[in-house]
């Protein structure tokens, strides 16, 4: 395997061009700046266009249709099931989004070929750790970090290990049709989470001083996007919970590319620890000091 180039193929989703028109050609960028003698494929997945469209661009992707069911997550499915046993040519998928450079976006500046290299084979999902200040719950699992899916890699088997990447598709098992009490009673989702995803949405964030660029105020007119991207931020949620639960390691960009400049040429990772060490231990972007390991 290491005798051969590294091939990647980003699979991109989005809905129409209206925003983020540009992002297509911010990927190609970064892979020409950071991916030296890799060889680089792109998928780009439109939910505004229908199921069987397919395309060539003139910037070398193909262009299909996928299905608005759960936004990037059922977009990430089309693709997936449109590449078929091609995805298993590639060691790693690039999962994206149109909005990829939107918040702290420092960590992209971190991927480089000789990073994924380290962990080239092993069943890890690189891309930026995201957390809350304490655990909360979902269908039954405790969380309190996840990988951020705006620009993830993964290895091909492991998604496919996962199945569909859709862990929620409606919210009948949530929500309630009340803006003021959004969240059923009986919801499958603890009461920290709810409070986080009401001020993330809608409010002052949770409580790391960091906004969300397009909260809004929460009514009886934006309760559908308030549900909508609530099931966006469970799918989030889900896909890290799911790929630790088959023992596929979440790896922080930022802490990876520390270790890629302390390991002389050859050198192995080793183990990989756990999610809190690697933000305490990188050596920029530093961890809170909220994080209890």
């Amino acid at each position: 395997m290491t005798g051969r180039k590294m091939r990647i193929v980003t699979i991109m989703a989005r809905h129409g061009t209206s925003q983020y028109a540009d992002a297509p050609a911010q990927i190609r960028e970064l892979f020409v700046r950071q991916f030296q003698g890799v060889e680089h494929d792109m998928l780009i997945v439109d939910n505004a266009l229908p199921i069987g469209h397919r395309e060539s661009l003139s910037c070398g992707a193909t262009l299909i249709g996928g299905g608005a069911i759960a936004r990037e997550f059922s977009a990430w499915d089309s693709a997936i099931e449109f590449l078929g046993d091609d995805l298993l040519e590639y060691d790693f998928v690039n999962l994206a989004t149109a909005a990829f450079r939107q918040l702290y976006v420092a960590y992209l500046d971190r991927f480089n070929s000789t990073m994924l290299g380290l962990v080239r084979g092993r069943a890890v999902a690189i891309g930026h750790i995201d957390y809350y200040n304490s655990p909360v719950a979902l269908l039954g699992m405790s969380c309190q970090s996840w990988i951020r899916t705006s620009f993830v890699f993964l290895p091909p088997h492991e998604l496919r290990l996962l199945g569909s990447l859709i862990s929620v598709s409606v919210g009948d098992r949530f929500f309630s049709e009340d803006p003021l009490n959004p969240f059923l009673a009986e919801a499958p989702v603890s009461e920290g989470y709810r409070q986080n995803i009401i001020g993330w949405l809608t409010g002052e964030g949770t409580g790391q001083g960091t906004l969300w660029h397009s909260r809004f105020a929460l009514s009886a007119q934006t309760l559908p996007l308030f549900q909508a991207k609530a099931v966006a931020i469970f799918n989030e949620q889900m896909l890290s919970n799911r790929l630790r639960a088959k023992g596929c390691s979440p790896v922080d960009a930022t802490w990876l590319a520390s270790q890629s400049n302390r390991l002389k040429p050859g050198e192995p990772l080793g183990a990989i620890p756990d999610w809190r060490v690697q933000l305490v231990a990188r050596d920029a972007d530093p961890a809170p000091r909220s994080i209890i390991i």
